[in-house]
């Protein structure tokens, strides 16, 4: 039997998964990157000696990403956030951070009512039932689960922190908390080198696995057979017609449309997607001025900022790497350079003398699109498969019922593969067969 021809478009992160997964499974599979480069919002600059990832990125240890690179045979290296050093950031100032029973007694970022209400929703956390949240914004489920203000604002910091968004009236609480369990269930990994490691590793499985990568090379459109709502491959910025029994798009819900003209639902897609954007400070420092503060998190903002080479291979010997952040959403979608110093100010006093190099970026894309309450949050998301076009699938951080974030990228990669790769008996069936 003839192999499944795929064209995977994008050479992000997803994309390289999509196209690796299907490789093993016995797809010919040609990716087509526009770049020269791979790795779309995982690629790493080296400057001095820092490893600059875009933006603050973290590995959920109980998520997707993590078990879809185990499946392909990357296993990341790096650390966990360190648990001292860790502070709660209001009106400029370090208080204590609540993260445990201890702390969470100690700190004067709550009041003793505030204290109680934040202890007993942090300790049924990993029970709240988040099926029936999807139609229900995370700002309307904490003012209608927690009573006071101290309370609703802490709980909404941990919500920023672990799902990377401010707009919490758009956001639906069954991601929101989903995120929340996954990240206090098991924590986040810092990857060693950063995400142009994760980049370079499934590049590498990919191509052992056969997959052909076109870098430079820029798809204008998917073809579609005449008088038929079936693909028939991509086009080529050069007019050349590239045929293909599946394509898989990996990119934005923009990105997506634009490569279908004239499709009014992947149109409207495009225009009601809320993408999830931060504002970022990029830090490389020769040593910290404060050699035991490690992360500051804002409690009356949308603030962040963490020593990721704390835990992670990042920064010469003796040197810091440090991402300060404001996440961006609703009616907050700015940000000067000037707030995320005085984040690092409170954190790290006297650091503009130790800058080695330093890089900001006003407005940076996190995710494409935010699950959202008003289309039913994880399952109102579109499904990796386009339903009115044969053989049109997509992948991205923004697609199918799973995740957030990059865990919702390489979900939906899999899900890709689960679609097109024919089935094989799992070792279980086998076994239950014999």
């Amino acid at each position: 039997m003839q192999a499944m021809k795929v064209a995977v478009v994008g050479g992000g992160l997803g994309g390289l998964t999509a196209a690796a997964l299907l490789a093993r499974g016995g797809c010919e599979v040609t990716l087509y990157e526009r770049s020269k480069h791979l790795g779309g919002r995982a690629r790493t600059t080296e400057v001095e000696g820092f490893r600059f990832n875009l933006g603050p990125h973290a590995l959920y240890r109980a998520g997707a990403a993590l078990r879809v690179l185990r499946r392909l045979g990357v296993n990341p290296q790096g650390g966990v956030p360190v648990p001292t050093g860790t502070h709660a950031l209001r009106a400029g100032r370090l208080h204590t951070l609540p993260r445990g029973p201890v702390t969470l007694m100690t700190t004067d970022v709550l009041s003793l009512a505030g204290k109680l209400e934040v202890a007993k929703l942090l300790a049924g956390l990993a029970r709240i039932d988040t099926g029936p949240l999807g139609p229900v914004s995370m700002r309307q489920w904490l003012e209608t689960r927690l009573t006071r203000k101290d309370s609703q604002a802490f709980i909404a910091a941990l919500v920023r922190v672990s799902s990377y968004c401010a707009d919490l009236e758009a956001l639906s609480a069954e991601a929101a908390l989903k995120q929340l369990q996954s990240a206090t269930a098991a924590n986040v990994l810092y990857v060693d080198g950063g995400w142009s490691t994760l980049v370079d590793a499934v590049e590498r499985l990919g191509r052992e696995a056969g997959v052909r990568l076109e870098l430079s090379s820029r798809v204008e459109a998917v073809v579609l057979q005449a008088g038929s709502a079936r693909v028939e491959g991509v086009r080529l910025a050069d007019g050349t017609v590239r045929g293909a029994d599946a394509v898989v798009l990996a990119g934005s819900p923009a990105d997506v449309a634009a490569l279908v003209p004239g499709d009014a639902v992947l149109a409207r897609e495009a225009r009601e997607a809320l993408p999830i954007q931060a504002a970022t400070l990029e830090l490389g420092l020769s040593a910290l001025p404060r050699p035991d503060a490690f992360f500051a998190l804002g409690v009356d903002g949308p603030w962040y900022a963490s020593v990721h080479s704390a835990s992670a291979k990042l920064a010469p010997e003796g040197g810091a790497m440090v991402h300060v952040a404001k996440y961006l959403g609703g009616a907050d979608t700015e940000c000067r350079e000037a707030e995320l110093e005085a984040v690092m100010d409170a954190l790290q006093p006297g650091w503009r003398a130790k800058v080695v190099a330093r890089r900001f970026r006003p407005s940076l894309t996190v995710s494409a699109g935010l699950p959202q309450a008003a289309k039913g949050g994880l399952t109102g998301r579109p499904p990796v498969q386009v339903p009115h076009i044969g053989g049109l699938y997509r992948v991205g951080d923004w697609v199918g019922a799973e995740g957030m974030l990059a865990d919702a990228s390489l979900a939906s990669a899999e899900a890709v593969e689960q679609a097109l790769v024919p089935r094989i008996a799992t070792p279980q069936r086998r076994a239950a067969g014999a």
